[in-house]
This record gives structure tokens, C-alpha cells and sequence, in this order.
């Protein structure tokens, strides 16, 4: 699943650095054993839940048979979550982070390579989590990513780069709104990332596109669908609206 992600986010970097280098078959190969290890630490607790109704489950008892959608249900909750965790808390613990700055897109590079290792554990799980509910998870989950978030705030979009993102107290995100922490640059070669910084008391609204670099300061409100272009910086108490964002009101008139 992740690698399946990794080779496709890869593919149009294959005329600078083809399939056969040593340095993307190096790649690739600490990629899959770092994915292997993670997705199979997530699938720990599923393996001791077939175990243990492995051992209780009677096939000659009929009745044991009407249980069979509530265990398999049991055990699609436990996959979801344990790797989920799995991955947030590995991510924490080893402080598994990338940083803000250009860089050359290839294995060699540290940050892109972190990068790579990052969007392919963490794509398959932010997809899940924005069909399937999971609580007050998500927000702990971005936090093990490397996301400020404060109190009281709601996170409805999709963060492309937890680690790249923060967000004050009492803010909320519409759904399907959208966060950029990176911005990737196929014709030289280069990705960058760049900070994205929201503050307290704002409001995103469905479907608004925020883009790497972007400043929201306090009490701000960005209009559906607005977009909020790189480096800008919305100024406090105003409401923006358009593409790219512009202020139209004043928010206490």
C-alpha cells in the first residue's frame, strides 16, 4: 500500500534518476523495510484477536456461526486503529520529522527522503480517517506527527504535512479544505517545503486552499473555496474571500 504510493509520487522523477540507479534501488529497499516494519508492528494486536477467537471459536456449535460479522467487524476496527497508532506513535518516538527548505527530489536527499517515508505511512491513514470515524484519534494522531494544534479546534480538511502545519486554539477547518506544507517542482528537479502557520479563533471554510508558507493570523475567516497563495499573510480580525485571497470585510463590522 505505501509503496504503491511511493513509486507513483516517484515516477515523474524517473528521467533524472532512472529505475535501474544504485541509488533508487537503495531507496526503495530501506523504504520497503521501514514499511514492512511499521504496517507489521500494526498488525500485532489483529494477530492476537484471531488468535484468541481462534481458541474460543467452537465450528461444531451452530450458533458460534451468527457471531462471524460482529468478529470480523471487531477485526476491521482493530486493523484501522492499531496501525494507525502504530505508525503515529513510531513517527513520535523516533521524532521522524522533515524540514522546511528546497531540496534535490531524490533518495539521497535526507529531508526528501523522510519525506517519501512519511507521505507513504501516513497517505493510506489520512485517507482512511476522512471516510471513517475515529474521534478525538485524528487530532492525536497529527499531533504524533509533528502538528500543533491547540485547544478546541476542529480539523475537517485534509493536512498534507502535519509537520509543517499549526494551528491555534477554537479554529475550525471546513471539510474538504485543504493544507499544503510542500510544494514539489518536477522540471528542476525539487520539492520544498514551507510552514504553515493558523491562528487562534479562525474559520477555514470548505474547500479553501492554503499553500505553503502561508500565514493566517488571529481571528480570521477564509471564505469557501478561497485560496490562500504561498507566503501570503491574512492579516487579523479581516475576512478573505477569492483566488488568490483578498480581504472584503472587516470581521467585528
Amino acid at each position: 500500500m505505501g509503496i504503491s504510493l511511493f513509486i507513483c509520487c516517484m515516477q515523474d522523477s524517473q528521467q533524472k534518476h532512472p529505475p535501474n540507479s544504485p541509488g533508487r534501488t537503495l531507496g526503495l529497499i530501506k523504504l520497503s523495510l521501514i514499511l514492512l516494519g511499521v504496517f507489521s508492528i500494526g498488525f500485532i494486536p489483529f494477530t492476537l484477536y484471531l488468535y484468541g477467537i481462534w481458541m474460543l471459536f467452537d465450528r461444531t456449535i451452530w450458533w458460534h456461526w451468527v457471531f462471524v460479522p460482529v468478529i470480523l467487524y471487531w477485526a476491521l476496527i482493530i486493523i484501522l486503529y492499531a496501525q494507525i497508532v502504530a505508525s503515529g506513535v513510531i513517527i513520535s518516538l523516533f521524532h521522524y520529522r522533515y524540514k522546511a527548505g528546497t531540496y534535490p527530489y531524490t533518495f539521497q536527499d535526507k529531508n526528501t527522503f523522510r519525506w517519501i517515508v512519511l507521505c507513504s505511512l501516513y497517505t493510506p491513514f489520512r485517507k482512511v480517517m476522512e471516510v471513517f470515524p475515529v474521534g478525538n484519534l485524528r487530532n492525536r494522531y497529527y499531533r504524533w506527527l509533528g502538528m500543533h494544534i491547540g485547544e478546541n479546534t476542529l480539523v475537517g480538511g485534509v493536512i498534507k504535512d502535519p509537520c509543517m502545519t499549526s494551528i491555534g486554539a477554537n479554529t475550525t477547518m471546513g471539510e474538504y479544505a485543504i493544507m499544503y506544507g510542500h510544494i514539489q517542482d518536477f522540471s528542476r528537479g525539487t520539492i520544498t517545503m514551507n510552514p504553515i502557520k493558523v491562528g487562534n479563533n479562525c474559520v477555514i471554510g470548505a474547500g479553501a486552499i492554503i499553500m505553503p508558507g502561508a500565514l493566517i493570523e488571529d481571528d480570521v475567516v477564509v471564505a469557501a473555496g478561497a485560496v490562500v497563495t504561498q507566503n501570503q499573510v491574512l492579516k487579523k480580525n479581516h475576512i478573505y474571500a477569492g483566488i488568490p485571497a483578498k480581504p472584503i470585510q472587516n470581521k467585528n463590522h
